[in-house]
C-alpha cells in the first residue's frame, strides 16, 4: 500500500523513511508502546499531509481563469497595415514609421494599470470633450492629444504646466484661461478644452496639416516652424525632432488604435467598471461668495465633493470686485444631481442613534432601581 502510494506521488523516498520508522517500532525492548504509538501517528500525519499538498497542487495547476481574454499575458501587438490620425494618412511604408508606431504600442499596452485607468476615465471625460472638439469644428482625434498630455487627469507637471491639457500659465492666459489666487480655469475640463481648441485652430491656419498641429501641441508653433524651415521639410514624419516630440504624435497614435480596439490588446473592462459620466445641475455665481463649504452644505455635500467637480476653485471663497459685477462677470458651478451624503452626516446620524440607545437603557436600568428600592 505504501509503495503504491509513493509511485503515485512520485516521492523515491517515503518508503525509506517509512521502512526505517517501522524498524525501530518492531522492537518492543528498544521503546515504549506509547512512544511507538507516537511515531505511527507522525507518519501517518506526515503521508496524509503530503498527499494532499499534493492534490492541491495538481487542483491548481489545472484551474483556469475565466475572467481574463485569451492571450492575456501573451498579447500579439501588430502595427495596423494601415492608419489615419484627424482624417491623414500615416506613412507606415516607411519603416522608421513603423518602428516608432510599434514602440508606443508596445509600451502602452504593456503599462497595464496607467493604461486602463485611461480608458476608464475616458467613460466620464471624452463626451465632453468630443462634444467641445465637435462645437468647434476640431477633428475628433485631437482628444488623444489630452490623453497623451495628462492621461485625463488634472495633473500639475515638473515644468508648470497644469491641468487636462497641460497649459503654461502665460499660454492659458493668452488663449482666455483665468488663472489668480481663488482660480486656476485650466483645471476646468470644458474651459480647458475650449482654449485647446482656440490653440489648435490657430496652429492650423499656420501649418494647413493637423499632424502638424499636433506636434506644435508640444513644441509649440515656432519651435515646429523652425524645424520645417531649418530642414527642408513639409511634413512631421520627415522632421527630426527633440526626443519627447519626436515620440508626441507616435503616442497619440498608440493609444487611438489600443483605446479604440482595447479587448484586442487585453483591456476588457466592462461599462460598470468604467468611471461613468457625472450629471450635474449647472449653478451660475455672480457675486462674492466668502465660504464656499458653506455653500456645499446648502446643496448637501462636503466641501471635499464640491472641490472634486469643480477643482478650478482653488481656495474656500469666490471674490467679485466692483468691474467684474459691472462686466457681469459669472462662474459657473458644477453641481451633481446626487451627492453622495458627507459621512460626516452619517456619522453624526450614527452617533445621535447610539446616545438614543444608551439613553434608553440607563433609562431601564433607573426603573429596575427604582423597583428594587420600593421592595
Amino acid at each position: 500500500m505504501v509503495k503504491k502510494i509513493a509511485n503515485y506521488y512520485h516521492f523515491e523516498n517515503i518508503i525509506q523513511v517509512v521502512t526505517t520508522y517501522f524498524y525501530f517500532i518492531s522492537f518492543p525492548s528498544f521503546m515504549s508502546s506509547r512512544l511507538k504509538t507516537g511515531l505511527i501517528l507522525l507518519v501517518i500525519t506526515f503521508l496524509v499531509g503530503y498527499i494532499l499538498i499534493q492534490e492541491y497542487s495538481k487542483v491548481m495547476s489545472k484551474s483556469e481563469i475565466t475572467t481574463l481574454p485569451e492571450g492575456y499575458h501573451n498579447v500579439l501587438v501588430r502595427v495596423p497595415t494601415t492608419f489615419e490620425f484627424c482624417g491623414e494618412q500615416v506613412p507606415l511604408y516607411d519603416e522608421e514609421v513603423k518602428e516608432s508606431f510599434d514602440k508606443e504600442l508596445y509600451i502602452n499596452v504593456f503599462r497595464h494599470s496607467s493604461t486602463s485607468l485611461i480608458i476608464k476615465r475616458s467613460e466620464k471625460f471624452f463626451p465632453i470633450i468630443e462634444k467641445i472638439l465637435r462645437e468647434e469644428g476640431v477633428p475628433d482625434d485631437m482628444k488623444y492629444i489630452a490623453v497623451i498630455e495628462s492621461g485625463l487627469e488634472n495633473v500639475r507637471s515638473y515644468a508648470g504646466a497644469d491641468g487636462y491639457w497641460q497649459f503654461m500659465e502665460e499660454t492659458a492666459k493668452e488663449f482666455g484661461l483665468e488663472i489668480s489666487k481663488e482660480v486656476d480655469e485650466r483645471f476646468h475640463i470644458e474651459k480647458a478644452t475650449r482654449a485647446a481648441c482656440k490653440y489648435l485652430k490657430r496652429s492650423y491656419k499656420k501649418f494647413g496639416n493637423w499632424t502638424l498641429v499636433a506636434a506644435s501641441y508640444n513644441r509649440g508653433m515656432g519651435g515646429m516652424n523652425s524645424a520645417l524651415r531649418n530642414q527642408n521639410a513639409i511634413s512631421y514624419y520627415d522632421v527630426a525632432l527633440n526626443n519627447e516630440t519626436a515620440r508626441y504624435i507616435y503616442r497619440a497614435l498608440a493609444f487611438k488604435e489600443i483605446m479604440q480596439n482595447p479587448e484586442k490588446y487585453g483591456f476588457v473592462i466592462p461599462k460598470e467598471l468604467r468611471y461613468p459620466v457625472v450629471e450635474y445641475r449647472k449653478i451660475p455665481l455672480d457675486t462674492t461668495v466668502n465660504d464656499i463649504s458653506a455653500l456645499a452644505v446648502r446643496y448637501k455635500m462636503s466641501y471635499k465633493t464640491l472641490k472634486y467637480h469643480n477643482p478650478w476653485l482653488l481656495m474656500n471663497k469666490l471674490t467679485f470686485d466692483a468691474k467684474d459685477i459691472k462686466q457681469g462677470k459669472t462662474y459657473t458651478l458644477f453641481v451633481p444631481q446626487n451627492p453622495p451624503m458627507p459621512h460626516s452626516n452619517v456619522l453624526a446620524q450614527e452617533s445621535l442613534e447610539m446616545e438614543k440607545m444608551l439613553d434608553s437603557i440607563l433609562r431601564e436600568e433607573d426603573t429596575v432601581i427604582d423597583i428594587k428600592d420600593v421592595k
